[in-house]
């Protein structure tokens, strides 16, 4: 019987909300036990510096800047989980450490987590595994969508073939198969374009509980031009950076009529994604902070004419997926074992990958 381990999995998404800690107990392939998690909303002066450096923008200084209130603020949220759950940091064999992306150009060789996994290890006593995508990148690969290896350690009772569907600020599917068969890419974007025309708007943060969409009309002649874009038809596995999709600068929608347009864009990308499955999933089970919003949801079943459910249905937490997968690969890098395959970044063989930062002794 393989090892159990146990691990706190954290990660910063491209919606840019905050931070997401989760613990998990696992033997890095099929036995998982999920413990405590806990967020941490960013607060406005966090997201702005977030945005001041995406895409690379900005010098090295304010980078580094960033990046270690970025480290500190994640060590935050793990005292405040270790704290509140009364919990022996000796029980904790390693920190799955995602950082946050601010530029993804795999076809470059390059992309880039912002995150001081030294920092993080010194300032919680725990060691670190944390570059998770860096090596995929250099064979070859996508680096990206890293989650497909936990899902389907999740999904290995439930039937097969089903679609798990990651709606952050970019949208991902893993389709799990039989026989271990396995296919994972980005669909386009998830709620950050949504986020974006909000913000641009003035109202807000998001288009919360979908009332903008909801109270809009879909223009349809934008809404063609969206889709018309290559992305959609290139063959997988394939991958984002958040900003690849972006509003469209003449576009004179109300709040509302935007809102509704570029939630349909989002559900119509992902229908688009099924021409490049190997099978009709069998089901949708969907995950990250798009499944909260209840027009995305509603746009989603008829688009993709097949059954729709958030992952809560199967007993998953769908909040805290992402930071669950990333303690279920830190574990895996503490075995050796691949965090990638051909089918989930098209890496040319199963990669391993991540860096580990010991703790100070």
């Amino acid at each position: 019987m393989t090892e159990l381990r146990t691990a706190i999995g954290l990660m910063s998404g491209t919606s840019m909300d905050g931070i997401d800690a989760a613990i998990l107990s696992s033997d890095g392939r099929q036995q998982t036990s999920q413990g405590p998690a806990l967020s941490l909303p960013y607060d406005n002066g966090m997201r702005e510096a977030l945005r001041s450096v995406l895409g690379g923008r900005g010098e090295p200084q304010m980078v580094d800047e960033v990046a270690e209130k970025l480290t500190r603020l994640h060590a935050n949220v793990i005292h405040k989980l270790i704290e509140k759950n009364d919990i022996n940091i000796q029980n904790i064999d390693v920190i799955g450490f995602h950082g946050h992306t601010i530029s993804h150009q795999p076809e470059s060789g390059q992309t880039c987590q912002i995150g001081d996994g030294a920092l993080l290890a010194e300032l919680t006593g725990i060691d670190v595994v944390n570059d998770f995508r860096g090596a995929d990148v250099c064979a070859g690969g996508q680096g990206a969508p890293l989650a497909p290896l936990y899902h389907g350690a999740l999904a290995a009772d439930l039937a097969q073939p089903l679609a798990v569907l990651n709606i952050g600020g970019v949208a991902n599917v893993t389709w799990i198969g039989p026989n271990d068969d396995m296919l994972a890419f980005d669909t386009g974007p998830g709620n950050a374009l949504i986020d974006d025309w909000v913000r641009r708007c003035g109202q807000g943060e998001m288009d919360r509980d979908g009332a903008l969409a909801r109270a809009g009309a879909v223009d349809q002649q934008a809404l063609a031009a969206l889709l018309d874009n290559c992305y959609f038809d290139s063959v997988p596995p394939k991958s984002l950076d958040r900003d690849d999709f972006t509003l469209p600068k003449a576009a004179d929608w109300s709040p509302e009529d935007g809102a509704a347009t570029l939630t349909a864009f989002t559900a119509r990308a992902v229908a688009k994604a099924r021409a490049h499955l190997p099978a009709a999933p069998g089901q949708w089970l969907v995950c990250g902070g798009g499944r909260h919003n209840p027009a995305l949801m509603a746009a989603l079943a008829p688009a993709l004419a097949a059954p729709v459910a958030p992952v809560e249905t199967v007993g998953w937490r769908g909040d805290y997926l992402e930071a669950e997968a990333f303690a279920y690969l830190a574990i895996r890098h503490l075995d050796g074992l691949p965090l990638s395959l051909p089918g989930t970044t098209g890496v040319p063989a199963p990669q391993t990958g991540g860096r580990l930062h010991r703790r100070p002794r």
